[in-house]
């Protein structure tokens, strides 16, 4: 792949893993786990960054201690800690890493299919689309945080500048 289009590809997919990262992290323990569920938001967004990060759909099985909780329309049998959210979303940063490191012109066109075949899309559109589903609950939760605490993260033009 054009080492151009995969730097900038990948310099803004970190940038969304940073920002998500920065609401998490400045997340108070008062308001982790209120009506609000802000720890819940941030894990739904993290599963499915794993998820949608899997070469293999079918072959997707989140780290230890998490579940399929997402696929069964129900709510995990207990709140996950930040620790427990921070160090998932670092597992996704380096699996999203290693995924950008190998990615060439062939396997861009190569096909990500879930198992039920309603998702069909070239590994380059799922990028795309698993960019937009981190941007949208990162801004999700840095509104929660502007409303309920005043204060949120500042805005990451790159991967890695914070």
């Amino acid at each position: 792949m054009e080492s151009t289009i995969k730097t900038d590809l990948w310099n803004q997919f970190g940038a969304s893993l940073d920002m998500l990262e920065n609401a998490i992290a400045m997340c108070p323990a008062d308001f982790w786990d209120t009506e609000q569920k802000f720890w819940y938001n941030a894990y739904h967004c993290i599963f499915f960054l794993d998820y949608y990060l899997s070469s293999q759909p079918i072959d997707f099985e989140p780290p230890t201690p998490f579940d399929f909780s997402e696929f069964e329309d129900r709510m995990p049998e207990r709140v996950y800690n930040k620790p427990e959210i921070l160090a998932y979303l670092n597992h996704c940063k380096q699996k999203s890493q290693d995924l950008f490191q190998d990615m060439n012109p062939e396997k861009l066109h190569n096909r990500w299919i879930n198992e039920s075949g309603s998702m069909n899309y070239s590994i380059f559109e799922i990028l795309i689309y698993n960019l937009r589903h981190v941007q949208h609950h990162a801004a999700q939760l840095n509104m929660l945080l502007r409303q309920n605490t005043n204060d949120a993260p500042e805005w990451v033009f790159r991967f890695g500048e914070k």
